[in-house]
C-alpha cells in the first residue's frame, strides 16, 4: 500500500501517524494490525475512545442490525427511537443508581464542543464571564476550550489571545502538602485580588494530556466546597477520565462530589463513534431553542452502540472491579520501575496511568522502541516526558502483562544506558 498519498494530500497538522509510521488495516479487542501483517497491542486506545476495545462483538452486532434495517442515521435533534432508548438506559443504569438528577444536552460530536457548550451555559446561567481553569489542563482546541487549556503549543496556534480565563495551580503543582484550593478561596474572597468572580471552575480529576496528574479526593472535595461557598459552578471535564477509565463510571465518584456540569465524550459511544454530551443540573438549563446547535448532534449510530455498551458493561460492578484490579497491576509495575530508577515517577488511577521520565527524549525513544516490538504507547505531559498507559479496559490479562513487559524492557534498557554513561563520566573515561 502506497503511503505517499498521506504526505501529498494530508495536512502537516497530522501527529499520531508520525509517531506510529505504518498503515493500519484492521483491529479487534486490544490488538490492531497493519498492512505489513504486524500486530500491535494497543495502549493508546483512540486516546481513551476505545475503553471497550476495538470492534467489540456485542456493540458491532447492535450497530449492524440497526443499519441493516434502514433505521434513522442522521436526525439533527429530532426525536428518534435510538435517542429515546439511550436516554432511558443512561437514566436507569447511570443516573438513578447514583441518585443523580441531570438533563442531557447533545452537542456536536467532539469533546471540545461539549466543553464549549458547558462554558457557554455556565456563563449564561450566572451572568458572569470569567472562568477558572488549572495548570496543565487540557479541554480542547476550539477557541473557548483552548482558553482553558494550558499547553503553550496548542494555545500558540490560535492566532489570537484566548481570553476569559484565569489559571490556578492544580493539585500538587506547587509541591506536596500545599492545598491550592485555599489559594483559590483567598482570591475569590478578596475584592482586590484581580480575579473576577467566575461563572465556573473547570477541572479534570486526572489530567490526561497534561501528564497523568491525579487530583486527590480530598482536594476535589475542597474545590467543591470553595465553589459552593462563592456560588461558582463546578464543571468536571470527564471526557477522557470518565466512562469507567478510573474504575467507577464517573471519575469523581471516589471523591463523593456533585458537579454542576459534566462533559462526556470519547468512550461514551463505546465503539469509537463520535458522540459528546453535557450533563447539567436542571436549574442551569437556561438555553433558548437552538442557541447552541450542530448538524451532527443527533448521531443515532452512536446512540445505538452507547446503549449496548451500557447494557453490556454497566448493569453490575464486574467491569469496575476488573479495572481496579488491572489498574493496581499497572500501578505496581510502574512503581517498581520508579523505585529502581529514582528519576522516574509513577502516576495515575485505575487504567489511566503514566510513567514520568527525565525528559522528552527518554519518553519518545522508549515509545518508539515499544512500537518496534509490537506495542503502541503514546507520550503526554508539558514536555512529552510521560509514557501514557491507556489500554482498553477489557484487555485480557495476558496481553496487559505482555505490554507491560515491553515497556519495562525498554525503560530498563534506556535508563541503564544512562547509568553506564554516568559511570564512565565519573571514571574519567570521557567528558559529558
Amino acid at each position: 500500500m502506497n503511503s505517499n498519498v498521506f504526505e501529498r494530500l494530508e495536512s502537516s497538522v497530522r501527529s499520531y501517524c508520525r509517531t506510529f509510521p505504518t498503515v493500519f488495516t484492521r483491529a479487534s479487542g486490544s490488538r490492531i494490525h497493519d498492512a505489513r501483517g504486524n500486530s500491535y497491542i494497543d495502549f493508546l486506545a483512540g486516546a481513551g475512545t476505545l475503553n471497550y476495545g476495538h470492534n467489540h462483538p456485542a456493540l458491532k452486532e447492535a450497530l449492524l442490525e440497526y443499519v441493516a434495517d434502514d433505521n434513522i442515521v442522521h436526525s439533527l435533534d429530532l426525536h428518534t427511537a435510538a435517542k429515546q432508548r439511550f436516554l432511558e438506559t443512561f437514566e436507569s443504569l447511570v443516573l438513578k443508581p447514583r441518585n443523580m438528577r441531570y438533563v442531557m444536552q447533545f452537542t456536536g460530536p467532539t469533546g471540545t464542543n461539549a466543553v464549549e457548550a458547558a462554558l457557554k451555559v455556565a456563563r449564561k446561567a450566572t451572568g458572569r464571564t470569567n472562568v477558572i481553569a488549572f495548570t496543565n489542563g487540557f479541554h480542547g482546541v476550539t477557541l473557548g476550550a483552548l482558553a482553558c487549556t494550558g499547553n503553550r503549543h496548542h494555545r500558540g496556534a490560535a492566532g489570537v489571545d484566548p481570553a476569559g480565563v484565569n489559571r490556578l495551580p492544580y493539585d500538587g503543582y506547587l509541591g506536596d502538602g500545599i492545598d491550592t484550593t485555599a489559594y483559590l478561596d483567598k482570591l475569590l474572597g478578596d475584592n482586590s485580588s484581580g480575579v473576577d468572580l467566575p461563572a465556573a471552575v473547570i477541572v479534570e480529576t486526572v489530567q490526561g494530556e497534561g501528564g497523568i496528574n491525579s487530583a486527590s479526593a480530598q482536594w476535589l472535595r475542597h474545590l467543591e466546597r470553595v465553589c459552593r461557598k462563592h456560588r461558582v459552578l463546578l464543571i468536571i471535564d470527564d471526557i477522557q477520565a470518565g466512562c469507567g477509565r478510573t474504575g467507577s463510571f464517573f471519575s469523581f465518584e471516589e471523591a463523593g462530589i456533585r458537579p454542576d456540569i459534566i462533559t462526556l465524550s470519547k468512550s461514551l459511544s463505546g465503539f469509537g463513534l463520535p458522540m459528546a454530551v453535557v450533563l447539567m443540573k436542571p436549574a442551569l438549563d437556561c438555553w433558548e431553542p437552538g442557541e447552541h446547535n450542530g448538524t451532527f448532534r443527533g448521531h443515532n449510530l452512536a446512540f445505538i452502540t452507547a446503549t449496548r455498551a451500557l447494557e453490556t458493561f454497566w448493569t453490575d460492578d464486574r467491569l469496575s472491579l476488573a479495572v481496579q484490579r488491572k489498574g493496581e497491576q499497572v500501578g505496581e509495575r510502574l512503581a517498581a520501575l520508579a523505585q529502581r530508577f529514582p528519576t522516574l515517577e509513577a502516576r495515575g488511577r485505575g487504567l489511566m496511568r503514566g510513567l514520568r521520565t527525565p525528559g522528552e527524549e527518554y519518553a519518545t525513544e522508549i515509545a518508539a522502541a515499544c512500537f518496534d516490538q509490537g506495542l503502541i504507547v503514546e507520550t503526554c505531559g508539558p514536555r512529552d516526558d510521560v509514557l501514557k498507559v491507556l489500554c482498553p479496559l477489557t484487555i485480557p490479562d495476558d496481553e496487559l502483562g505482555l505490554g507491560l513487559d515491553i515497556i519495562e524492557r525498554n525503560v530498563v534498557r534506556r535508563m541503564e544506558r544512562d547509568g553506564k554513561r554516568n559511570a564512565r563520566v565519573a571514571a574519567g573515561v570521557f567528558r559529558p
